[in-house]
């Protein structure tokens, strides 16, 4: 069969990677790709890039292909509706509709939701006007959290621990309107304290099946500090997710948010990840919901995958996940980003990427921000390419990760030094 994969990150690396070892896949087509799934054809001798975006052009792709499964990696495609183009014509996708991809899309119609259902997450207020924002700001003080409301591709966070880093965040979104139309309504909401989470489970409609937990690191810089980012590196499974606290994400959060949107009358199917906040007494929070899965999450996710992934989304498409499990690495995953020079903000692109590790059982390469210009592996994006260890501890796949990261190079190449500090601590 063939399959069709939607987008060109890391995630959509990792999930190719998978995906193609499947015994019933002889074809993934990754669009667009990247350079390292354009390098996958020679690795694994049954993945390709297709150079296609628009939505309509992907779902006559599809019928003309015989497509049996599409699978969509980034949240832009769903905001755009590209599951409702694709059901309309027939054909099998994973992923939430257009309205049911709002829990990602617009902060404000998320939150309203959670409140509306009882599902756990911190006090909020939506703004459209600076001057209000400023001083709700004043009256709350600082720490304080700023989301803008629409898709920022990560970057649209800003945890600001004092008063004029968050009215310069409320500048920056309102007034210089730095996210064009997705900061034209900014979020604030009282700043959570804890460890992070990221718990992303499979759903089709009515059922939920969870994957392995991780945790990612967004702050740039090492010990957590610097700007937010897309996520700097993450492993899997998280430590701080215990038991207790994997039936309570279960019970409070997913389980409540899948059974509301179906009494709202928009049903989920696809990917739901539910960043948490995990507090020392063990009460959680959601921070927020994204309708795929993350990235970096999916890179050390994938690698501890022992199961089919087409055969399990097949069963997600039918409606039939309380008929399955998945079967996971016991060993730990720890992916590191290489990320390009003077990333978050104007990343540079274009720089040569030399000394490229080959892929081994405890090593593994996904690529992002890459592709191939007159023959040489250059960067093309932000996070340039996420480099996954894995051990029987978290220390030893940290180890494992910064050895295969030693001998790659490309100029202004930054990455952080304590990924997996977390769990290690």
């Amino acid at each position: 069969m063939k399959i069709l994969l939607i987008g060109s990150g890391g995630r959509e690396h990792a999930l190719a990677w998978k995906l193609a070892q499947s015994d019933q896949v002889h074809k993934v087509y990754v669009a667009p790709g990247n350079g390292g799934t354009a390098t996958a054809k020679q690795q694994l001798g049954g993945i390709e890039n297709l150079p296609i975006t628009d939505l309509f052009e992907l779902a006559n792709f599809a019928k003309r292909e015989k497509i049996h499964l599409t699978v969509v990696g980034p949240e832009a495609p769903l905001a755009a509706g590209i599951v409702d183009v694709f059901r309309n014509e027939g054909l099998r996708i994973f992923g939430p509709t257009r309205l049911a991809a709002q829990l990602e899309s617009s902060k404000d119609f998320s939150k309203a939701f959670m409140k509306r259902h009882g599902i756990p997450t911190a006090d909020y207020k939506t703004f459209s006007n600076a001057q209000d924002a400023h001083a709700y700001l004043n009256e709350k003080g600082a720490p304080i959290v700023i989301k803008a409301d629409g898709l920022a591709a990560g970057k649209g966070v800003v945890v600001a621990m004092g008063l004029d880093e968050a009215h310069a965040a409320v500048e920056m979104m309102l007034s210089d309107n730095k996210f064009g139309g997705a900061g034209a309504r900014v979020v604030i909401e009282e700043f959570l304290s804890g460890e992070e989470a990221s718990f992303i489970v499979l759903v089709d409609g009515k059922n939920v099946l969870a994957l392995a937990t991780s945790q990612d690191h967004k702050r740039l810089l090492d010990a957590d500090q610097g700007p937010n980012t897309g996520g700097m590196g993450a492993y899997s499974p998280a430590p701080v997710v215990t038991p207790e606290i994997h039936a309570r994400a279960l019970r409070e959060v997913i389980i409540p948010t899948v059974k509301g949107m179906a009494s709202d009358g928009i049903p989920y199917t696809g990917f739901l990840y539910a960043g948490l906040m995990i507090s020392p007494n063990g009460t959680i929070k959601t921070l927020e919901f994204n309708c795929r899965m993350g990235d970096p999450e999916t890179q050390p996710i994938m690698a501890r995958l022992r199961s089919d992934l087409v055969y399990a989304l097949d069963f997600a498409v039918d409606g039939k996940l309380d008929e399955i499990n998945l079967e996971w690495d016991r060993r730990t995953a720890l992916g590191v980003v290489l990320a390009a020079f003077n990333y978050p903000d104007h990343p540079r692109t274009g720089d040569e990427i030399t000394g490229m590790p080959i892929d081994t059982e405890d090593q593994l390469i996904f690529h992002a921000g890459t592709q191939f210009q007159n023959g040489k592996l250059v960067t093309s994006g932000g996070r340039v390419m996420c480099v996954v260890g894995l051990a029987d501890t978290v220390r030893a796949a940290q180890q494992k990760a910064y050895a295969a990261i030693e001998n790659v190079h490309f100029d202004g190449m930054q990455f952080r030094k304590d990924i997996g500090y977390h769990a290690i601590k």
